[in-house]
């Protein structure tokens, strides 16, 4: 089945930060600030990729498309019955169109707060910002 633009942002978003939801912190910023991300890759013009599916589909990028993640499978379903997916759609719709802000401070990337080491690419690194259990960078071409 071929995924529009869109649906593939909504499903990277879910797959992503849909266990934030519902929490005390998060909440709907998470979901924004993980669609904030993927616009921000895809405004940079590089080898994110040149349409949101692409820089939500390269490898390696967004851990729940790898080969291996447990939210892989869910995310390939044609039908996602977990109501936040809905809510993912919608915030997906709006980050993409441009109607709401870029929570994240222009963050090109994120790492959760469960790993349990920073990422290569995080260490020496100044977050731009913490939204619950994601803490957000910016970094630049060379990093």
């Amino acid at each position: 089945m071929k995924r529009d633009e869109i649906d593939i942002l909504a499903r990277t978003i879910f797959g992503e930060a849909r266990g934030e939801y519902d929490g005390l912190e998060g909440g709907v910023s998470s979901l924004i600030a993980v669609g904030n991300v993927v616009m921000n890759r895809l405004k940079a013009e590089s080898w994110y990729g040149t349409s949101i599916a692409e820089v939500c589909l390269k490898p390696w990028q967004f851990s729940c498309w790898n080969e291996g993640d447990p939210n892989r499978a869910l995310l390939m379903r044609d039908d996602i019955p977990d109501p936040v997916f809905r809510v993912c759609r919608q915030v997906a719709t709006k980050v993409a169109s441009g109607e709401w802000p870029d929570l994240t401070k222009g963050s090109n990337h994120y790492h959760a707060t469960t790993l349990p080491a920073l990422p290569a690419w995080a260490r020496g690194q100044k977050p731009k910002i913490r939204l619950a259990r994601h803490v957000f960078y910016q970094l630049t071409k060379g990093d």
